[in-house]
């Protein structure tokens, strides 16, 4: 099936017939700096360039603050392309937040003034001040880009943004697996950062817990759906996950989680721990021509820039899945070959 729920069923996901509106979240944190953790980027000094290039892609089909799409080291592209593929088609609206980025994006974009967060496995990862305040920033903007939809998609770019999930899950005592953008996940590397990292959190206080262990992107997402006066699609995996739980201890928001197949086939994504319904969709990678391409059904990447949750929204609108593959097969020969 194209898409189909794995968890729990809802009629939010039919909204995406009326009018949506997509909002990528992009930020940072230095947890992505610890070696080997994260392949967000064809090296190191990269990482801090993913999120923007992600976000100039979508209006640009080409990126601005690097020279070529983001990767992983052997060419794997960024899944921005599935959502470039997906807007394009759609038509659907979207604007970029800036929480928390270490370079900004030669865009336009809308900026919560959120601190870049720090490597949890060193110390905690943002001032609980700091934390208040975006989150009600993001407040605001949920409250007013909601007047003009039926529905939110929200979506994220943060380089080790799947250990800072994890870290959140722990500390809410639901001892998640830990999942990755990698077939071969670094596990043992990220459990240990995420058991240092908890031993900060000093209480089951949602705030606390991001303060702790958290990332600036967890901020926007959930200041947004707080904010929100209509229902929203959360468009990620794990990250989601996480951010799913901490809003369904704040306020009582009505969401779903949508994700891509390749997510939902991981057996260390955990999307068993949403407290909302998730559906995945199947972007038919698997059924193409390029091998760049097929990798995502292999394992890596996965999922990110909300590529399930637009992938899902397309199926939606009607676009069937061999078009949708052509379609990306198309844009991936413009932009990355």
């Amino acid at each position: 099936m194209a898409y189909q729920f794995v968890k729990g069923q809802s009629d939010v996901i039919q909204l995406c017939r009326e009018k949506a509106t997509f909002l990528l979240v992009i930020g940072n944190t230095r947890t992505a700096e610890v070696p080997g953790i994260t392949v967000a980027g064809a090296n190191p000094e990269l990482i801090k360039y993913t999120p923007p290039a992600d976000a100039e892609l979508l209006y640009h089909g080409r990126c601005l603050s690097i020279d070529s799409v983001p990767a992983t080291p052997d060419g794997k592209p960024t899944p921005a392309l599935i959502s470039y593929t997906a807007l394009r088609l759609t038509g659907i609206p979207f604007f970029v937040v800036n929480s928390g980025l270490m370079v900004e994006p030669k865009i336009p974009y809308i900026d919560l003034n959120a601190p870049v967060g720090e490597n949890i496995a060193d110390s905690r990862a943002m001032d609980r001040d700091a934390v208040e305040k975006v989150l009600e920033r993001g407040k605001i903007l949920g409250k007013q880009i909601s007047k003009l939809s039926d529905v939110l998609i929200v979506g994220e770019s943060i380089p080790a943004g799947t250990t800072t999930a994890a870290a959140i899950l722990k500390a809410l005592g639901l001892n998640p697996a830990v999942s990755s953008s990698m077939p071969d996940n670094p596990v043992d590397l990220k459990r240990k950062v995420i058991e240092e990292a908890v031993k900060r959190v000093k209480s089951a206080d949602p705030l606390e817990i991001l303060a702790a262990v958290g990332d600036p992107v967890m901020l926007g997402v959930i200041g947004i759906a707080l904010g929100s006066d209509k229902p929203l699609i959360l468009a990620g995996g794990t990250q989601m996950v996480a951010m799913a739980n901490l809003i369904s201890q704040m306020d009582e928001v009505e969401a779903v989680i949508a994700t891509t197949r390749y997510v939902a086939a991981d057996p260390n994504a955990d999307l068993s721990l949403s407290p909302y319904p998730v559906v995945s969709a199947d972007p038919m990678l698997a059924k193409s021509r390029y091998e760049g391409l097929r990798a995502f059904s292999k394992g890596f990447v996965k999922e990110g820039v909300g590529a399930g949750g637009l992938t899902l929204a397309s199926y939606i609108r009607g676009i069937t899945p061999e078009t949708f593959l052509r379609e990306i097969e198309k844009d991936y020969e413009t932009i990355i070959l």
